[in-house]
């Protein structure tokens, strides 16, 4: 048993190394070259450390056989650097890859100070870790207990206070308060603004998928004397190899879907935005590999082809141009040309867009008037089924 155990051990220790080893090398060549030679590699050494890491802290709760000292710090590495990034990635998104690399070169310091710990210098041998530190110890009821107690009553707690924390800070960052996560479920905060000539502009932030309350409720605030400015991409060339649906989520979540539950009659409605051919090749790319995670069945030719995708650096900007920037810039555009034909309009786009289209309608000369919020989808429902809520209204009005 110690020496099947050793042999496990100085596998996964070899693993770790591989890993940490590719990961640094293909960072430092994204960073300094700008090209990436080994994706479709390191991946397949990230998942064979993943499913690894999970053996091992298994195998630590089991036996006390492991010497955790060694051992523990490997399997807790990916878990904590993922979580230890997270903060700054919210408010610092550029760091991406220079936080890939500082992590990619903590793992290569961990696994070879763990080497070093093990083989008692860097005179390599196999195996990695000798039976010597693997002792016979029987199996201890006392480390299993203390292994689950601390898990359920420690680390899971805080990894989900933690995450959960992130994600409220993340939310209300990249909406700019437009979304809000809440104990009891996710709320939107709709904005009317006013400008001096008397004309307003309503911006609804809406949800790929929502209960259905909030759709119905929606579409009945709406006024019959606004323009209505739809988002919605069209394919006119049939770019898309898949077609956009989020039916799997809906699902799963027990909501709908917007596209069959979002269906104003109230007012004029305007198409104000863009088509699939205005998008570049990489961007049309991701949205079809996106799309097939999507609606198919996952399996190994999938799994390959998400491990072969590589976007070249900078490829995370052309993506927020194209889905974000480009369209809010066609949409005002859409507002400016008629602002002649109506007094009043509404902007019923994703949340996403509403931060830049705030600052760019505010630059047209309306400013914030007035605030709503609905609630997009509650964690605890209370109303019954089929009963349409009314929102809240917010804090109140702003001049």
């Amino acid at each position: 048993m110690p020496g099947l155990l050793a042999l496990l051990l100085s596998l996964y220790l070899g693993l770790f190394l591989a890993h940490a080893l590719v990961s640094l090398v293909d960072d430092s060549l994204a960073a300094i070259f700008h090209i990436r030679f080994l994706p479709v590699l390191r991946g397949l050494l990230s998942v064979g450390a993943i499913l690894m890491s999970v053996l091992i802290y298994g195998l630590i709760g089991l036996t006390p056989m492991i010497p955790k000292r060694l051992f523990l710090p490997l399997v807790m590495f990916h878990p904590l650097a993922h979580l230890v990034v997270i903060p700054f990635l919210i408010y610092h998104q550029g760091w991406l890859h220079p936080l890939a690399w500082a992590v990619s070169l903590c793992q290569v310091g961990m696994g070879l100070a763990v080497l070093y710990c093990a083989q008692g210098g860097f005179n390599v041998r196999w195996p990695l870790v000798s039976e010597e530190l693997v002792k016979p110890r029987r199996f201890s009821w006392a480390n299993l207990l203390g292994f689950l107690l601390v898990n359920a009553f420690v680390l899971f707690p805080v990894t989900v206070v933690y995450l959960g924390s992130c994600a409220v800070l993340a939310v209300d960052h990249f909406s700019d308060g437009f979304v809000a996560l809440r104990p009891g479920g996710i709320t939107v905060q709709a904005r009317t603004y006013v400008r001096d000539d008397g004309k307003t502009v309503q911006l609804f932030p809406m949800a790929h998928v929502a209960e259905r309350s909030f759709y119905r409720t929606l579409a009945d605030s709406f006024t019959p004397d606004a323009i209505v400015l739809m988002e919605g991409v069209t394919d006119q060339e049939g770019l898309l190899t898949n077609r956009i649906s989020y039916r799997r989520m809906a699902k799963s979540l027990g909501v709908v879907e917007q596209e069959k539950e979002f269906t104003p009659t109230r007012g004029e409605i305007v198409h104000a935005d863009v088509d699939v051919a205005e998008f570049t090749a990489n961007t049309i790319g991701f949205l079809n590999l996106a799309m097939r995670l999507h609606t198919e069945d996952f399996n190994v030719e999938l799994l390959l082809q998400v491990l072969q995708h590589s976007p070249a650096p900078g490829f995370e900007r052309e993506l927020i141009e194209d889905l974000l920037t480009n369209r809010n810039r066609h949409l005002v555009e859409a507002l400016r040309s008629r602002l002649a034909q109506a007094d009043k309009f509404v902007v019923p786009w994703g949340a996403a867009h509403m931060p830049e289209i705030a600052r760019e309608i505010q630059k047209l000369g309306f400013r914030l008037n007035e605030t709503r919020e609905f609630t997009v989808m509650r964690f605890r429902r209370t109303a019954k089924r089929g009963e349409v809520g009314d929102p809240k209204e917010s804090l109140g009005a702003y001049e």
